[in-house]
């Protein structure tokens, strides 16, 4: 059961997070938020909390920054890009409830407190940035670990600050 209220884009993504539970939601109407959105997430995070669940790709990742700049300690659910690719369109739409339910079971918060527990050679020794596998090998460890797929500065980025421990990245590089 989840209590917080979960942020997608629009309402194709709500009809695919309603297939999977039961939840309240909000849209964001893409990235223009139309009027009163923004006041009505903040209002959300006060009241019972929010998980921003925004598609993987471009667009979703900017609504995702814009919401957390502006409505600090909301939770974030990364939804595999595989899982959410359907005949060259990827959304979570596309994704099967299974898919949907495994992302929000790996809800992360970003710390406040900027963190420094890995660095560029972490990414480097496991072969996660400056080798041709580099995206495949970050897109699993991002799957596995639950914040998302990202460029090497990006996959940093939330190793540092969605409270990944160095045992938890140990674990899930050796299933990879």
């Amino acid at each position: 059961m989840i209590k917080e209220i979960i942020v997608v884009e629009g309402k194709d993504d709500v009809t695919a997070v309603k297939r999977a539970l039961d939840a309240e939601l909000i849209t964001t109407g893409g990235f223009g938020f139309p009027k009163g959105v923004m006041e009505r997430i903040k209002s959300a995070q006060k009241r019972r909390g929010v998980i921003i669940f925004t598609d993987p790709d471009f667009a979703g990742e900017k609504i995702r920054k814009k919401i957390a700049a502006e409505v600090p300690g909301c939770k974030h659910a990364f939804l595999p890009r595989e899982e959410a690719k359907k005949d060259g369109d990827i959304g979570i739409e596309n994704a099967t409830p299974k898919s949907i339910i495994a992302a929000l079971e790996k809800v992360r918060t970003e710390s406040a407190e900027k963190r420094e527990e890995f660095k560029q050679v972490d990414l480097i020794r496991n072969g996660l940035i400056g080798n041709e596998d580099a995206s495949i090998r970050r897109d699993e460890l991002g799957k596995i670990l639950g914040i998302g797929y990202g460029n090497a500065k990006q996959f940093l980025n939330r190793l540092n600050n969605y409270g990944v421990t160095r045992e938890e990245f140990e674990q899930a590089l050796d299933t990879i």
